[in-house]
């Protein structure tokens, strides 16, 4: 209860009331419209996504270590006219929210153009926040309709190295300050990895977001995915439950947002593309099940072969279809770490091109071997928060898709233990290696693993 006051004293008293109302309008009523619509829609047999991530640029300003995204190829970006046609399709299937990512995306020549287009909508841009001056803040808070999301990925040191560049700690502080001294609603995330986890996972470092006056906070979990995937930077299973157990600690005292993608208010796993809640769409106009599925059957873009809108796009594609069949038959966690070869079927399957420039999405999904990732039955971990509890109740679940599935021969954590005793254990591999996602031993794999 007194975290409650507490997160809506900051609301009232911290936030510009314009931009709390279009947060709360934009993003509360009518976010909470489409996800209503889509669990219509389901009944059915149509998955439309109610929240669309789209990568608008493939170009970066850095080179963070395990980027699956070709920042150094050739720039390619989805346009004004494009992005128009796109968001105003999906508006008319009652979406309102959009999360615009990259690359980065104030490096898209018309982001702002896009932004301004929609007033109806809201938007998060995923930003590393070193292109947001103080001029870009005052228009975003103009706009009132936008919130950048800013990743932190480390202190001084470690944000280098995360990130392949000097001085990156600060410049990203820069552009948070910005935007808050600008009054914008701003977030900052982090892509926990072994070697941020014990300099951001911190009842400090959430205190000191709350003083500085950011409003929510995600904490990601690095995942092993691309064409240099750097495992040793993956949590150990006991970093894994700790993230858990943390975030579900701070919701419950501190006043503060902190977003998850994963669990639901019971603690059980979760895929965002499984439900059908989110799927992904690149730089190329691809329609991808999730970022680091980069395989795709259907686009954006029209073609003489393919007029067909948007919503027929996503709700005929039999790629999807399969590929939501399979994350859910086979585990309440992410397909792509668990089991890379059954995904590999799937894309064949349905000759689902590679969506990369680099074109080597298959050799690298070949490559994996099978990892735990956020399902670890047994292990659960409720929310604490009765507010979060209700939320995802009614809006953030798995809406029945995991109803009547047994994952005890499927899913890694049981895949794995049984390969202990074969004759090339996959277990004994990957402790030899690197653990679970980069644990330590073979022991923390077979009991509480996890990387997603």
């Amino acid at each position: 209860m007194m975290y409650s006051l507490k997160m809506a004293k900051r609301m009232l008293l911290e936030t510009n009331k314009r931009l709390l109302w279009k947060l709360f309008w934009n993003m509360g009523i009518k976010g909470t419209r489409s996800v209503l619509a889509h669990r219509k829609r389901m009944k059915k047999g149509q998955f439309f996504p109610p929240f669309l991530y789209v990568s608008i640029i493939n170009s970066c300003n850095l080179r963070c270590q395990g980027c699956w995204v070709d920042v150094a190829s050739k720039q390619q970006t989805i346009d004004l006219k494009a992005m128009n046609k796109l968001i105003t399709e999906a508006k008319a299937a009652g979406n309102s929210f959009f999360g615009i990512v990259g690359g980065e995306p104030f490096m898209h020549p018309e982001l702002f153009e896009i932004l301004e287009a929609h007033p109806d909508c809201y938007f998060q841009v995923f930003t590393n926040g070193q292109f947001i001056t103080p001029e870009k803040a005052q228009r975003l808070f103009r706009m009132g309709n936008v919130t950048p999301l800013i990743s932190v990925e480390g202190n001084e040191i470690i944000s280098d190295q995360r990130r392949g560049r000097d001085d990156v700690y600060n410049k990203t502080l820069t552009g948070i300050q910005n935007c808050l001294d600008a009054n914008v609603m701003t977030g900052v995330c982090t892509s926990l990895a072994k070697s941020n986890i014990d300099h951001l996972l911190t009842e400090k470092w959430v205190d000191r977001l709350i003083e500085m006056g950011v409003l929510y906070t995600w904490f990601h979990v690095y995942r092993p995915m691309g064409p240099d995937a750097t495992p040793e930077l993956c949590l150990t299973p006991e970093q894994q439950r700790r993230a858990r157990e943390f975030v579900v600690e701070m919701r419950a005292k501190k006043p503060i947002i902190i977003i998850d993608a994963y669990y639901d208010g019971d603690g059980k796993a979760l895929c965002p593309a499984a439900n059908g809640i989110s799927h992904h769409i690149n730089p190329w106009g691809d329609i991808e099940p999730c970022p680091i599925v980069q395989f795709s059957r259907e686009s954006i873009h029209s073609t003489e072969d393919d007029q067909r809108s948007l919503f027929d796009k996503f709700t005929q594609s039999k790629y999807l279809s399969d590929f939501r069949s399979l994350a859910q038959d086979t585990t309440r966690g992410c397909i792509v770490l668990e089991r890379p070869e059954l995904l590999q079927q799937v894309v064949e399957n349905h000759s689902a091109k590679d969506s990369t420039a680099r074109g080597t999405a298959m050799q690298e999904l070949k490559s994996m071997i099978p990892r735990t990732s956020q399902y670890h039955p047994g292990n659960e971990i409720p929310e604490k928060n009765l507010y979060y509890r209700i939320a995802k109740k009614f809006l953030f679940n798995d809406f029945g898709v995991y109803n009547g599935k047994d994952h005890t021969k499927t899913a890694a954590p049981y895949i794995i233990k049984e390969t202990e005793t074969a004759e090339q254990p996959i277990l004994n591999i990957i402790g030899q290696s690197q653990g679970c996602c980069g644990g330590s031993s073979a022991e923390d794999e077979s009991t509480t693993g996890c990387c997603s």
